[in-house]
């Protein structure tokens, strides 16, 4: 005798859909199940790709059986997540929190490094909610501002190629730039994973041997503004990320320390990421 499963323990399978809400601090109201990853997300677990890569390897359960890529899940579906059990409802109005930090030189953007190296997760602060996520991430001779959140979906909607957020970057280069190298630059070098480009480049002083340029870029993949120079033969000596979006490093916080956004500066990135503000709790008055 086969034994059917209550529709309601069972996650729906489907091809992905809308992004469901806007709010950044809840999850769907209206019981329609939602993509397993977004959820976790939601939960401040990671990003929306970590994720898929926790649900690939057998990390996260819906209803006791191992979850799949393209799983949906409803309010009264069970998760878990390394064997502990995911508690929706204290994750529902986590507080929305992005920090400012000014990597330094020399760490490494990981919770746990083979090597020793130090981590910027050894600067961050304690959270309640979920956990920190990085947006993005800055190579270990790369300094500059790194923005970090508790909310996956936010972090993913910033990271992805389609939102064409500006990064701003700070380039000492050492020796020689021929006018036409800034062109080639601009119009677009062939790289070893697809075409890319400056948006733009501005002469920022420095020396004959040791000449300071900001770049703009529009996407994030790893090492570009170094592959790029060194595509129209030119060596980085030095570089800094300076901007992100619509938040700039500025003289603080200094390297190895964070700060918290602004109220203006959420609602940039927020508005950058297509979410809208979180909702606020109306205010109760004594009588």
């Amino acid at each position: 005798m086969k034994t059917r499963m209550n529709r309601r323990q069972r996650p729906t399978r489907g091809p992905a859909g809308p992004d469901g809400p806007a709010d950044p601090g809840t999850s769907a109201g209206d019981g329609t199940p939602e993509r397993l990853q977004k959820v976790l997300a939601e939960a401040g677990l990671g990003s929306r790709r970590a994720l898929e890569d926790w649900i690939r390897a057998g990390r996260v359960r819906v209803n006791g059986r191992l979850a799949q890529l393209g799983d949906r899940v409803g309010p009264r579906d069970r998760i878990q997540v390394d064997g502990r059990a995911l508690d929706r409802r204290a994750s529902r109005h986590p507080r929305l929190r992005v920090l400012a930090y000014h990597k330094p030189e020399g760490e490494v953007v990981t919770r746990r490094d083979p090597e020793g190296r130090p981590t910027i997760f050894r600067h961050l602060p304690g959270i309640r909610d979920g956990r920190w996520i990085t947006i993005g991430r800055l190579d270990i001779n790369t300094a500059g501002l790194l923005l970090v959140t508790n909310h996956g979906e936010l972090a993913n909607r910033l990271m992805h190629p389609s939102r064409q957020v500006e990064r701003l970057y700070a380039v000492r280069i050492h020796g020689p730039v021929p006018p036409t190298a800034l062109a080639q630059l601009l119009a677009g070098v062939e790289l070893d994973d697809g075409p890319a480009r400056f948006e733009q480049i501005l002469e920022a002083g420095g020396s004959a041997s040791n000449r300071w340029f900001h770049v703009l870029l529009r996407e994030g993949r790893n090492r570009e503004v170094r592959r790029l120079w060194e595509a129209v033969g030119c060596a980085v000596s030095r570089l800094k990320r300076v901007q992100f979006g619509s938040v700039v490093l500025g003289a603080r916080p200094l390297p190895g320390q964070w700060r918290e956004l602004t109220p203006d500066e959420l609602t940039g990135l927020l508005d950058l990421a297509g979410l809208a503000p979180p909702r606020r709790r109306p205010l109760v008055r004594a009588r």
